[in-house]
């Protein structure tokens, strides 16, 4: 492990990159309290805290690199300090000297090269429904949807991309798309502290989503809604972002979609945590899985804004953590107690996440993973 040379200065360039309210801790520990690591592991960020407003000083490198961005501190801090913009910056600040797990490091660069953290070719992108023939976007559009990566690229998210695709088609949904005119969203780039690296995608992206025509973005990804509505607001682009199951959940109670076919299941919803505790969208993906006929929608013991994370945010999706301390592989065995035959969630890094730990259990007869958009198309067609 590397020990950082203290030096106070960091805690200055560490409120330059927006890590500000770190000095207005007041050393509570509530953030310690519920933190989901020590569920499964001992984790301490109040002294993290501490030590960086120190200057790092009896700091190891490996702590800040655990936080997944849940959300749960931020919510329940009593001083309102954003810790996870603290740890966001004292990220950047390692970034800055080369100091980035080796894990992060083949996402990063792929991010930079080609536009997305899966090493795919930026040509591949328009091709996740090519089937389908999506309409490319135009001014007469309502909606540009905005395609994740994880959906465009990963093959077991893409299947989640077509089933939502031929909904919005079906439900008569005036949209549009422009895949190859994207990149990523830069969400986990920002989150690792790759500053520079989520700049040059947003600013790509701003070429787009600042274009004449587009004011309405529509979402697979929580992740890509949250870094439209939050950090890109700042360049002005006058656009926002909605969750697909937002709008799905309008054009079911407006009828323009029927469900019609039984879907006869026992489901566990899982709330993502950039769609529950960072934007406080909890009810619209019930919503949608209520309108489907024969299916049991199940409540986790820990759900909505007390929902464990899937430990997929803030470079998690590529963090190498044992079988035993990965929260989706604890979230899956909750999904069991309650007598779940699949986890319904509605976010590709939450899909990914929970199917591995899925496969690592080896429980593929017992439980599966579905996106809400696809058991939502089982119901329709």
């Amino acid at each position: 492990m590397t020990t950082v040379t203290p030096m106070l200065e960091i805690a200055d360039l560490v409120a330059e990159f927006g890590g500000g309210s770190l000095h207005e801790c007041m050393q509570c520990g509530t953030c310690t309290g519920v933190c989901p690591w020590n569920l499964v592991a001992y984790n301490n960020p109040r002294v993290l805290l501490r030590q960086i407003s120190l200057g790092f000083e009896g700091y190891e490198d490996e702590a800040v690199w655990r936080c997944v961005t849940c959300n749960t501190c931020v919510s329940r801090c009593p001083r309102g300090i954003e810790i996870i913009d603290v740890m966001r910056s004292a990220r950047a600040v390692m970034n800055e000297s080369g100091s980035v797990p080796p894990n992060q490091r083949g996402a990063l660069a792929s991010l930079h090269s080609d536009g997305n953290p899966w090493q795919g070719d930026r040509s591949e992108r328009v091709t996740f429904a090519a089937e389908l023939e999506l309409p490319e976007h135009t001014d007469e559009h309502e909606y540009l949807y905005f395609t994740c990566c994880t959906q465009t690229y990963d093959p077991r998210n893409r299947k989640a991309a077509r089933a939502l695709a031929r909904l919005l088609k079906v439900s008569g949904l005036s949209f549009g798309v422009r895949p190859e005119a994207e990149v990523c969203c830069g969400d986990q780039a920002r989150k690792v502290g790759a500053e520079e690296v989520f700049t040059e995608l947003a600013e790509e992206n701003a070429e787009l989503l600042g274009a004449p025509g587009i004011s309405k973005v529509l979402t697979a990804s929580p992740h890509c809604m949250n870094v439209i509505n939050k950090d890109y607001d700042g360049a002005g682009l006058g656009v926002r972002a909605e969750h697909y199951t937002q709008v799905l959940q309008r054009v079911l109670e407006a009828g323009h979609l029927t469900p019609t076919a039984q879907v006869a299941k026992r489901v566990a919803y899982h709330d993502p945590c950039y769609l529950g505790r960072h934007n406080g969208i909890y009810d619209a993906p019930r919503a949608v899985l209520d309108a489907i006929g024969g299916l049991i929608r199940l409540e986790f013991r820990r759900t909505r804004e007390n929902a464990l994370c899937c430990g997929g945010g803030g470079g998690g999706l590529w963090a190498d953590v044992p079988t035993e301390e990965r929260f989706a592989v604890l979230r899956v065995r909750e999904a069991l107690e309650v007598g779940a035959e699949v986890i319904a969630t509605a976010c590709p890094y939450c899909t990914f996440m929970l199917e591995d730990a899925v496969k690592v259990l080896d429980l593929e007869d017992e439980i599966a993973v579905q996106d809400v958009a696809e058991l939502l198309a089982e119901a329709v067609e």
